[in-house]
């Protein structure tokens, strides 16, 4: 996947997952009521500090804060900036 958008610094771009449709038992959730995702896959990678290489790679699945990063709409899909401390694990 070709993204033009290079973050700067030890900044990463992640595509957020799709919110959940409906419940494990089965209850379908409307939209109004759907939570953010907290989870998504890298796309696009910053070079890091001099002194703290980056750890995330391209195609890496993460978790990340409910209210980490800033939403961007580019090429019509929704992407999220955030810096790599704001990741807490990779999947």
């Amino acid at each position: 996947m070709a993204l033009s958008i290079k973050p700067i610094g030890d900044r990463v771009v992640v595509e957020a997952a799709p919110a959940e449709e409906k419940t494990a038992s089965g209850i379908y959730i409307p939209d109004t009521a759907k939570e953010k995702p907290s989870q998504g896959t890298v796309v696009a990678v910053g070079t890091g500090k001099p002194e703290e290489p980056l750890t995330v790679q391209v195609g890496d699945k993460v978790l990340y804060g409910k209210y980490a990063g800033t939403e961007i709409t580019y090429e019509g899909k929704e992407y999220l900036i955030m810096r790599e401390s704001d990741i807490y694990a990779v999947l």
